[in-house]
């Protein structure tokens, strides 16, 4: 049986949560830029959660940037999808299953560019959302009024530019919310900026503008999931046994979520989303939602991503279940991340926040390769760690050993030992190669040569790579080169209870 309309009727228990068949009939309130299953897996999950108690009564027209990709299993589902939720929350294990029907459709942009403008002159229209990748907001100068543009900001302008020419002229407003979602600094803020570019390489109409910075609200935005897509063959196969139906856009996504957006009381207003989730924050600031992320989630991760695959673990999960590996990870993130995060945060906050993080990293439903955390692992080094290390040298004027055992293996796994023709670069430890995915592995290619103290020495001074020179940090260039050399030596495992030993006697 295919998950579909016609097969909801008696699906509804205690293991599954449906939708009413009046659901199908609510209007499309929310354009959404991007089909991938972070939307699905988060925003699209918080609308559809609100549809369920009555209160957004709205749902999704999706647009596809191009043709590329398939659709047809939106079409046969019609557009509904289930979302699987498995972890753990407080300790506890979650199982939890929603079929979905915040989708109404998906459209093409180059094949149903006509009913994009249809859905953006709207009345009911009150949200747009995009995820389009980190290279979706990016300013290219083209037309935007012969056809569906290539660029995501050309094609928000031409769907505004739509709206206002014809509702700018009524006597209600009909404001609209951006809210963009991409995995950038700003997103909301540096999407508006390109898209008033635009408008002027377009020529268009002063009152256009004016319209658009009164009633177009674009908003910074955090999304926090690990939401890993559709589970392998395997996994599939027994979930749809246990549901009792097959579906080909069924998704897997952990307990934890979190959609910080940045608005007043009018933007909260206009997205009508308050109180349904306690993952839903409307506020004017969400900077300390986004420093909690990336320093104690993403920077933990990056600490402990080297140490991990060096020492012979796959995954994340598999990682908590290794006694030195989990005691690392805890100690990195409260004892000397969170003390440093570079904003004021409160104890609590953060605290609660680091537990949250353990519990996301137990997570056994989700298999998080450390592997793939390594990619553009010096990026993520100088965006994560390095404004963490420098703040506690600030605070406290001693090496954060923990910190210094993560960069110490990061160093180790950047080690090049080899170099194809086709311009992969390869790294091999205890005879094991690897491939390194990463915008400076060349420069690491050149350095490997190096002697393990010249190595060390070179790499952490270069301010060009990391913005300041980490060499003169006290005591950090010397507890760095003998991690980095013991791992060489006598192994990443045998490093990690070295400086285990070294923190109890201290």
């Amino acid at each position: 049986m295919i998950l579909s309309k016609n097969t909801l009727s008696g699906m509804g228990s205690a293991k599954l949560i449906v939708p009413d068949q009046r659901h199908f009939n609510l209007p499309e309130r929310v354009l959404q830029f991007g089909t991938g299953v972070l939307l699905r897996g988060l925003p699209d999950y918080f609308i559809n959660k609100a549809n369920l108690i009555g209160a957004f009564n709205g749902r999704i027209a999706v647009v596809k940037s191009t043709s590329k990709g398939d659709t047809s299993a939106f079409i046969k589902q019609d557009s509904l999808y289930t979302i699987c939720v498995r972890g753990i929350e407080k300790g506890e294990k979650i199982k939890e299953n929603i079929v979905s029907s915040a989708i109404s459709r998906v459209l093409t942009a180059d094949k149903d560019w006509d009913s994009i403008l249809d859905i953006a002159v709207s009345k009911d229209l009150r949200l747009i959302v995009s995820n389009t990748t980190e290279v979706g907001i990016q300013l290219v100068k083209e037309a935007v009024q012969q056809g569906s543009p290539s660029s995501f900001p050309a094609k928000l302008l031409a769907v505004l530019y739509a709206r206002f020419k014809a509702l700018a002229s009524e006597t209600d407003e009909y404001d609209l919310v951006v809210i963009a979602t991409e995995l950038i600094p700003d997103n909301g803020k540096k999407l508006e900026a390109i898209v008033f570019e635009l408008a002027d390489y377009q020529g268009l109409e002063t009152e256009f503008v004016v319209w658009l910075r009164q009633h177009i609200h674009f908003c910074n935005s955090l999304v926090d999931r690990i939401v890993p897509g559709k589970p392998d063959a395997a996994v599939l196969k027994e979930l749809e046994e246990e549901l009792g139906y097959t579906d080909q856009l069924l998704i897997m996504a952990e307990p934890y979520r979190l959609w910080a957006i940045e608005g007043g009381p009018t933007v909260e207003r206009l997205l009508g989303l308050t109180g349904i989730d306690e993952g839903i924050i409307v506020k004017p600031d969400i900077e300390i939602y986004r420093e909690l992320k990336v320093r104690l989630l993403n920077g933990s991760h990056t600490l402990a991503a080297a140490i991990a695959f060096l020492s012979g673990i796959p995954t994340v999960a598999e990682a908590m279940t290794a006694a030195p590996l989990k005691r690392y990870i805890t100690k990195v993130m409260q004892k000397e991340i969170a003390p440093a995060i570079p904003y004021e945060v409160a104890v609590a906050l953060s605290a609660a926040f680091a537990d949250s993080v353990i519990d996301r990293f137990a997570n056994p439903f989700i298999a998080h390769s450390w592997i793939n955390i390594t990619f553009q692992y010096t990026m993520k080094i100088k965006i994560r760690v390095i404004p963490v290390l420098l703040n506690y040298y600030k605070k406290y004027h001693q090496v954060p050993t923990n910190i210094a055992l993560g960069f110490a293996a990061y160093l180790v796994f950047m080690r090049v030992s080899r170099a194809s023709s086709n311009g992969q670069y390869f790294g091999a430890y205890q005879g094991r190669e690897y491939q390194i995915t990463d915008d400076q592995v060349a420069y690491f290619h050149e350095k490997s040569r190096l002697s393990p103290d010249e190595y060390v020495q070179q790499v952490l001074a270069d301010a060009g790579l990391w913005g300041a020179d980490l060499s003169g940090l006290p005591g950090l260039k010397e507890t760095i080169a003998e991690q980095y050399k013991l791992i060489l030596t006598s192994g990443m495992k045998e490093a990690l209870q070295q400086s285990e030993k070294h923190l109890q006697s201290n």
